[in-house]
């Protein structure tokens, strides 16, 4: 008997009980395929790192004993599919078993459950195995749930802080009398204390990326193959950790939420790579973060904010993803259909905060989570960009971004595009938010104060423009109910002056 085991690009666990024992008639397979780099135009860094990461584990198996298959990019015998090269496999190596861990995106999920029924005619028996990852199960946040016509985050937040643990005090109540901290945590930078050293340890792949460019790979943003710093193995990712919580974390509650033009993390902790590709176990990474608590090291806001960011928000879109898939993907509760300016590619734009996040997103294959959801996304919805546009360029340029955790965040926090699945508001706002916030306005070639002149930031008319074309979708919204009651003091003329103005600005979308 020969049983193949494959391993996916994010699936990079050396500890998963699958290589406990090390079995001769056990093969596993990694694989490099155009299938899975092109489904959307991917970020240069994040195709370099899955593949650096992917090869690296292939190389520990190796050196622990067990049979490895790896099909590089390539390699003649790739036929550039997952199910292609598994029906080659098994014939190859006369497989009657064939076992996979769950992938934690649905196409990928649809695919090898067709491939896997299609097997059983030809006497193979295909089995799909838990990835060992995460705290809930796909379907827990759905039966949760059950019944209620509102999902709300925080409810499932105190329900995992419960059952695992997390920040409780031993009467069963939250440490420090509360659950939430966000209101603590929402404070501008202003330079001090500084931004920590890069901990990250640089890779030289440009023989790696020589490869992948003459494969035809289509991509964008800068490689930095000559300097990648993420990192590609399990020892590396705790290396990562421990640097985080000491030099990053007692600080990150303070300015989680901060925007600046002098530094491109702050103190976030730049692990959501080695997690969603699983060289981090998420148990491992909020246990290590309450330490840091228990040990007075970093302040309870800080790792509470951290902390919630893993084990409920994390989790949670998880849930809301397969809760929602097939069809997840192709909402767009507003109808918005404007492309992407062709800035989303090059970052070169007169926004000052935006050049900055879309540039530092081209770059560094990474933004945080305020530039993500109240820069980038904020831009898209009030423009009125193509929601499943802006998606696939998310999960292109993110070195974080895998289906299951992008779309929610992109569609439906960022977006709105559910309609309120996963939000009870569309996060919008006008310059305002973003002066208070950050740094960037200092200096823009925009005025921030202006609404309609014609130096006038361009948040400021397409924020009340998108709250005038969607009155009614939005108007019985409880939570933005003060946007319209301003707006119902505004004279007929200002509205239209309004209208205008943010007509203009979209039809010149590319030259802001």
């Amino acid at each position: 008997m020969s049983r193949l085991r494959l391993i996916l690009g994010d699936q990079l666990n050396p500890l998963h009980s699958w290589f406990s024992t090390v079995d001769p008639d056990t093969v596993y397979v990694l694989m490099e395929v155009r299938s899975e780099t092109d489904y959307v135009r991917h970020h240069a860094q994040k195709i370099l790192a899955i593949f650096a990461g992917m090869r690296e584990l292939g190389r520990q198996l190796k050196a622990a004993g067990h049979r490895v298959r790896y099909v590089a990019i390539d390699d003649p015998s790739n036929r550039q599919s997952v199910t292609d090269n598994l029906d080659a496999l098994v014939s190859h190596y006369a497989a009657t078993h064939v076992e996979y861990q769950a992938p934690d995106e649905w196409r990928l999920d649809a695919v090898l459950d067709a491939w896997g029924k299609a097997q059983l005619a030809h006497g193979v028996a295909v089995t799909q195995v838990d990835s060992e990852h995460f705290y809930t199960t796909r379907d827990e946040a759905r039966a949760l749930f059950k019944g209620r016509k509102q999902w709300l985050m925080e409810h499932f937040y105190r329900q995992m802080r419960v059952r695992h643990g997390v920040l409780m005090d031993e009467d069963s109540k939250p440490a420090g009398g509360q659950w939430n901290f966000d209101q603590d945590n929402r404070k501008a930078w202003p330079g001090t204390p500084p931004e920590p050293a890069d901990w990250r340890h640089p890779h030289d792949h440009r023989a790696l990326w020589s490869t992948i460019e003459a494969a035809g790979v289509a991509h964008f943003g800068a490689p930095q193959a000559e300097a990648l710093a993420w990192p590609l193995h399990r020892g590396e990712a705790l290396q990562h950790l421990a640097a985080f919580v000491q030099h990053a974390l007692p600080h990150f509650g303070d300015f989680q939420d901060a925007l600046t033009h002098r530094g491109w993390r702050l103190f976030h902790s730049l692990l959501s790579f080695a997690l969603n590709t699983k060289m981090l176990n998420p148990r491992e990474v909020v246990q290590a973060a309450q330490n840091a608590w228990r040990d007075g090291h970093a302040p309870l806001s800080a790792v509470e904010g951290f902390i919630r960011q893993i084990l409920g928000w994390r989790e949670y879109v998880r849930g809301v993803y397969w809760a929602h898939m097939p069809g997840y993907t192709h909402v767009n509760h507003f109808g918005h259909t404007h492309p992407l300016p062709g800035w989303f590619w090059h970052g070169d734009t007169r926004m000052a905060c935006m050049k900055h996040a879309v540039g530092q997103s081209l770059s560094q294959a990474y933004a945080h989570h305020i530039q993500r959801l109240m820069v980038i996304g904020n831009f898209a919805l009030l423009a009125g960009l193509d929601p499943q546009a802006l998606h696939e360029w998310y999960l292109g340029v993110y070195i974080d971004a895998f289906e299951w955790v992008e779309a929610p965040n992109t569609l439906g926090m960022s977006q709105f595009a559910d309609g309120g699945k996963l939000a009870t508001k569309p996060y919008v706002s006008s310059a305002a938010y973003l002066h208070r916030m950050g740094d960037h306005c200092t200096g823009c070639p925009y005025d921030r104060k202006d609404r309609l002149g014609p130096r006038a930031c361009p948040f400021n008319a397409l924020y009340w423009d998108f709250h005038l074309r969607h009155d009614g979708l939005l108007r019985r919204n409880p939570r933005i109910g003060m946007v319209y009651r301003q707006i119902d003091r505004m004279d007929e003329a200002e509205r239209q002056q309004i209208r205008v103005k943010a007509a203009e600005l979209v039809r010149h979308l590319d030259q802001l």
